[in-house]
């Protein structure tokens, strides 16, 4: 069975947020699979989606970081700079990290790894609130 959901996100301040369970209460009907995966896709150019470590909130901190060293601001290279000194860098930040994931189901939730979450990477100093496109394809429970 497929079904399609939006969910929208609340806004954050730029970095990487932990949104598993912002995901899991928009999405109740998870629970009405056995089996199955889910598609998560975010409806912006300036914002990505990753998987990564759930526990400890430094790596969210050490990705932003690296992130901001490995794609600077006000790179005199940039033809793009109508729309502030972060939005180049956030386009370039989205397409490496990129707009959508795939996470299996298995009994009703998400199948993730014992440290894995998924991340919003908000790469906009006032990026504002997100809409994420949810897919769902699998069995039902009986």
């Amino acid at each position: 069975m497929w079904q399609q959901f939006n969910i929208q996100l609340k806004p954050r301040q730029r970095g990487f947020h932990l949104i598993t369970d912002e995901i899991e209460r928009q999405l109740p009907q998870l629970s009405d699979y056995q089996i199955g995966m889910v598609n998560i896709f975010i409806r912006h150019t300036s914002a990505s989606l990753t998987l990564n470590e759930n526990a400890d909130p430094t790596v969210r901190l050490d990705m932003e970081a690296h992130f901001n060293k490995f794609v600077p601001e006000d790179a005199p290279y940039y033809k793009h700079t109508y729309e502030g000194s972060d939005d180049m860098p956030a386009h370039i930040k989205a397409s490496t990290l990129g707009a959508s994931i795939d996470v299996p189901i298995s009994g009703g939730r998400f199948a993730l790894g014992t440290w894995q979450g998924i991340y919003l990477g908000e790469h906009r100093d006032y990026g504002g609130s997100r809409t994420l496109v949810v897919t769902i394809n699998g069995q039902l429970r009986s």
